[in-house]
């Protein structure tokens, strides 16, 4: 073969495969694995690695071929960059866009409600259910003195992040960091409990650590924003005058493994947080309280009560002395217990 021809060949060959690759590289990046946008949930744990999540993106037909999707990532610098995580993916994506959601860590949202009232074991145990976060992990985080300072929570919280985890409505991602869901909570906490209310906690002469307790025995003593401003009072008219909260919540919280029945013997058992044994505030919230329970907490009603008792409606009657009390306590628990206080 002539030397010129054998260079003609050549470059024809040359441009062919250019032209190959070219036409390939097109296929891979501009045109959709499929013309109808059938959805799969691809679930992504982690340390998984970047051969294995593109194998399974290509049976499920999210991409058209697993090594160009390995060679895209890794030329882009991007083989460690994703994240684990349930993501909701359709068969029309390009790569781009599905290795664009894998390195953002733009998964599958969860809308997940934590109630008011949740304390920590609670809110852990919920999410744990849901698959989303380990509770053990997260029970650890929001015990972490490093972590609460880092939040710049260590002068408020105690040994834990009690109270300061604000109830709401929030998107979560499977295989989130507990940290990440933490601090999206504390986050809100933070835009609830702003300047104007911190400023009230000092008219007031009280802590915001003390509002955060108050608040919380508020939100487990009554699930009426109606009322809380007169349970509020009905507690603050007692720190004044020294007489203990008695609040049976508080006693519950500091029982290990509380079966649901309270006793005498419970009201009689020395903890911290035993409201009927001692005067003030127990040492630390008692759940995580809303926004009307902290409102409630810095703005109660401007009333002299100092008892209250359930109606066995949701809702409760107050009083201003014993005598009131001992009657509604007769009227409405028909003598079960002589008082709740």
């Amino acid at each position: 073969m002539a030397p010129s021809f054998r260079n003609k060949f050549l470059l024809l060959s040359l441009g062919l495969l250019l032209l190959f690759s070219i036409s390939f590289l097109y296929w891979f990046l501009f045109i959709p694995p499929s013309k109808t946008a059938s959805v799969k949930v691809f679930f992504i744990k982690k340390g998984s690695h970047l051969k294995k999540v593109s194998e399974v993106l290509e049976q499920e037909g999210i991409i058209k071929n697993r090594h160009f999707f390995v060679l895209l990532t890794t030329l882009l610098g991007k083989k460690t960059k994703v994240k684990a995580g349930e993501y909701e993916f359709h068969t029309q994506m390009l790569p781009l866009e599905v290795l664009n959601a894998l390195t953002k860590g733009q998964g599958k949202r969860h809308l997940v409600t934590i109630p008011e009232g949740y304390n920590l074991s609670q809110i852990a145990q919920l999410l744990e259910d849901l698959n989303l976060v380990d509770k053990k992990t997260f029970l650890q985080k929001a015990s972490s003195p490093v972590f609460i300072n880092a939040l710049g929570l260590s002068h408020l919280a105690g040994p834990t992040l009690e109270g300061y985890l604000f109830p709401d409505t929030y998107h979560l991602y499977k295989e989130m960091n507990p940290e990440e869901v933490i601090q999206m909570m504390v986050h809100e906490f933070k835009k609830v409990f702003g300047p104007d209310l911190a400023n009230r906690t000092t008219e007031l002469g009280i802590s915001e650590r003390e509002v955060v307790i108050l608040a919380s025995i508020i939100e487990k003593e009554t699930p009426l924003s109606e009322e809380k401003p007169l349970i509020s009072a009905v507690f603050q008219n007692r720190l004044k005058k020294k007489i203990p909260l008695q609040s049976d919540p508080t006693v519950i919280y500091g029982i290990k493994n509380f079966n649901g029945n309270l006793t005498k013997e419970d009201l009689l058992r020395q903890t911290p947080y035993n409201t009927y044994l001692m005067v003030g505030l127990p040492p630390t919230p008692i759940c995580n309280p809303g926004k009307d329970s902290l409102l409630a907490a810095i703005y109660p009603a401007p009333v002299p009560y100092i008892y209250f008792v359930s109606k066995n409606d949701g809702s409760h009657y107050f009083s201003s002395d014993i005598e009131e009390h001992n009657r509604a306590v007769w009227k409405y628990q028909k003598n079960q217990r002589k008082s709740d206080f």
